[in-house]
């Protein structure tokens, strides 16, 4: 198979790192940007698939069909008996909040 093009150069990659406010160093970076290269690599093959035109798109990985499809699960609320011990690992917490520290925004151009 053909060595596909780098699709997240350095510059790309540099600018999605500091969009996530990440910190990497040298080695992480190299690697995680390959491994973002790999996987687009394989979107595009799959993407390189040829399909019958008559082929419905999936929402998950098994295709029932319309007589046979199982009903949604419904939401059921289930308490914890494990509030207090689960809220008192949190760094703050008042009146039924997690108080988290704020996040500085910034402008994205």
């Amino acid at each position: 198979m053909p060595e596909r093009k780098e699709e997240v150069t350095p510059e790309i990659f540099d600018h999605l790192v500091e969009l996530a406010a990440l910190a990497l160093n040298e080695k992480e970076a190299d690697y995680l940007r390959g491994e973002l290269n790999k996987q687009l690599s394989a979107v595009h093959e799959l993407e390189a698939i040829e399909l019958e035109g008559n082929i419905p798109p999936a929402s998950h990985g098994v295709p029932y069909p319309p007589e046979r499809k199982p009903d949604l699960r419904g939401d059921v609320w289930v308490p914890s008996h494990q509030a207090a011990d689960i809220t008192a690992q949190a760094p703050e917490f008042d009146g039924g909040y997690l108080i988290v520290p704020e996040t500085p925004h910034t402008t994205l151009e």
